[in-house]
């Protein structure tokens, strides 16, 4: 049961691990509108997926009465769920940062721009929310990597 939990939280870093280092790269080059990008929120979602399904074995584990020896072993394997929420509002919330830095309403009032400032600013928006997103799914190779290293004794 042991070895199942700790390949379990392994998966769950290496997906987030792929999906935070093609989002910081993607970051990086600031073209958040090439093709990689689409790759990135197709590999972050999944990353966040397999977290959920670890967190719900984890669950089913401990109703059925299955502990680890260390009880740490519960904050590692769960809270890439509270990283996860933590990060979808702090994307939202620097969404609204570029708008507010522009003296934009909201995002009905960028269609008022140029095309070229247009551009200018959604490519801002989405470099942020990529940035934001791939150092969450970063975060989560590390909770992850702990959830491995103290899963002994199911």
């Amino acid at each position: 049961m042991t070895q199942a939990v700790v390949a379990g939280a392994l998966v769950v870093a290496a997906l987030n691990g792929i999906a935070g280092l093609l989002g910081a790269w993607v970051w990086y080059r600031g073209e958040p509108g090439a093709g990689a990008p689409g790759a990135f929120w197709v590999l972050l979602r999944v990353g966040q997926g397999s977290a959920l399904t670890l967190a719900i074995a984890v669950g089913s584990l401990a109703a059925a009465g299955k502990h680890p020896r260390e009880s740490l072993f519960y904050l590692y394997a769960l809270l890439p769920l509270a990283v996860a929420f933590v990060a979808e509002q702090l994307r939202v919330t620097s969404a609204q940062t570029i708008l507010d830095q522009h003296g934009l309403e909201d995002a009905q009032a960028v269609g008022t721009l140029p095309e070229p400032e247009q551009q200018t600013l959604v490519a801002s928006v989405l470099r942020r929310e990529m940035g934001v997103m791939a150092l969450s799914a970063l975060v989560v190779v590390f909770l992850a990597l702990r959830a491995a290293g103290t899963a002994r004794g199911f």
